[in-house]
């Protein structure tokens, strides 16, 4: 609650808090500050849609169908496949014991059709994942991932977003490293004669 109270305060001043950023961006990085800017602003908007959107879709699915199969404490479930899922362990942690249960005490067909939709939501991820974590970046989708996942890893939720917004810039500002001209003329190959010149000279 406290965290949607911070965001809808900067949500109303965002157009204030955009200027400052770009303008920081242009500082620190000059006429291409604008677009490490943008490519911020984009990973964290990718990072929203391909792991925590792809994460709510799959635990209220899931949730859906716990509900159905009237299990009970059905909404809990639900939370910790969401918590599950944004930590990329995935809902089968949840969803294999609650199968069993289900098998053991509902009738066959049911329990089939409710073992058929939690194998569909469980392997959800693996569909919409790479079509919504990339979109609109131009970086490769692994980047962001593995920032993502460390950035988890090291500061939480937040750490989501700064841990792929760092990798990305990071790997974009390597990538314009490794294009700038170092002004040292490639050594051309000698050829025949010169190199016979050179032996008979030595």
């Amino acid at each position: 609650m406290i965290s949607i109270v911070i965001a809808g305060v900067l949500l109303a001043r965002a157009e204030a808090g955009a200027r400052i950023a770009y303008a920081i961006a242009v500082r620190l990085a000059g006429e291409k500050g604008v677009g490490f800017a943008d490519l911020a602003e984009a990973t964290v908007r990718s990072v929203t849609r391909g792991i925590l959107g792809v994460s709510f879709i799959q635990s209220l699915l899931a949730g859906l169908g716990f509900m159905v199969m009237d299990i009970p404490g059905a909404g809990l479930w639900a939370l910790l496949c969401l918590l599950l899922s944004v930590v990329q362990i995935g809902i089968f942690p949840i969803t294999i014991p609650i199968l069993i249960y289900v098998f053991s005490t509902a009738d066959t067909l049911p329990a089939v059709l409710f073992l058929v939709w939690s194998l569909f939501v469980g392997t959800l991820d693996n569909i919409l994942k790479p079509v919504l974590l990339g979109r609109g970046v131009q970086v490769p989708m692994a980047v962001i991932f593995v920032g993502a996942i460390g950035g988890f890893i090291s500061e939480g939720i937040i750490g989501l977003f700064v841990g792929s917004v760092v990798l990305v810039l990071g790997y974009k500002l390597f990538l314009a490293w490794l294009d700038e001209p170092t002004g040292a003329q490639p050594r051309a190959s000698q050829t025949g004669a010169d190199r016979q010149h050179d032996t008979a000279k030595a």
